[in-house]
C-alpha cells in the first residue's frame, strides 16, 4: 500500500497524506485568512441595475473586531470622484467611527497575491443619516484609472447579510450622485456555529 501511494501521489504527496492522517485526531483546526467576495452568489431578483463589488474583511464572525476594505476597481467607475457616499444598512447594529475611516489607493490581489491598500488619499469623512451614510470628500478628484478602497475597523454585528452601496459624484455642473455598485457582506456565527 505504501509503495502504491508513493507511486500515485509521489513521495511528497504520500508524506502530506500520512501527516494529514496523523493529525486527524485533533478536535479543531482553525484557518486564518481574509474573507473576501465569495466566488459564487445567488440573487433571487437579479437585475442589470445591481453591480456586485469586491471587498475584503479580516474576520466574518459576529461579535468580533474586523477590518473592512470596500474596493472600487478602476473598471467600476467611468469618471473621477469628488464625493463618495457609502450607505450602511439600517440593521447594521454597530457604529463606524468616521475618524478611523480612510480612503486609500489599492493594488487588487489575485489568486497569488493579497489586496493591499497602502497610499492614503487625503479626504474628510462625515457620517450622515443617523450614522447610516459615510460621506467621503477627497481633497482633490480621485482619478478613475486606479483602484481605491474605503478602509475602516468595525465591531461586527450579529450574523446576517449586509448590503453596503456605493454612490459617487463626479466633477461637473450637475451635482448628482450615481450608483456604482454594492458590497454584500455576510457575517456568520463562526466555525462552531
Amino acid at each position: 500500500m505504501a509503495l502504491r501511494l508513493r507511486t500515485v501521489l509521489g513521495l511528497g504527496g504520500a508524506a502530506a497524506l500520512a501527516g494529514g492522517i496523523a493529525l486527524s485526531g485533533l478536535s479543531e483546526v482553525k484557518a486564518q485568512s481574509s474573507v473576501g467576495t465569495p466566488g459564487f452568489s445567488f440573487r433571487w431578483d437579479s437585475t442589470k441595475d445591481f453591480k456586485k463589488l469586491y471587498y475584503v474583511i479580516s474576520n466574518q464572525e459576529r461579535d468580533t473586531w474586523s477590518d473592512y476594505t470596500l474596493i472600487l476597481k478602476g473598471k467600476d467607475r467611468k469618471a473621477a470622484i469628488i464625493k463618495l457616499d457609502v450607505t450602511v444598512p439600517s440593521y447594521f447594529d454597530t457604529t463606524i467611527n468616521p475618524k478611523e475611516v480612510a480612503l486609500k489607493y489599492c493594488s487588487v490581489g489575485s489568486a497569488l497575491s493579497r489586496t493591499r491598500c497602502n497610499e492614503t488619499i487625503p479626504a474628510s469623512v462625515e457620517l450622515a443619516n443617523d450614522g447610516k451614510t459615510l460621506e467621503i470628500f477627497p481633497d482633490s478628484p480621485v482619478p478613475p484609472n486606479k483602484a481605491i478602497g474605503v478602509v475602516f475597523p468595525v465591531y461586527n454585528p450579529g450574523s446576517g447579510m449586509y448590503q453596503f452601496n456605493a454612490l459617487a459624484q463626479a466633477p461637473g455642473d450637475v451635482p448628482m450622485a450615481g450608483y456604482l455598485g454594492s458590497w454584500v457582506i455576510e457575517i456568520t456565527d463562526g466555525i462552531d456555529g
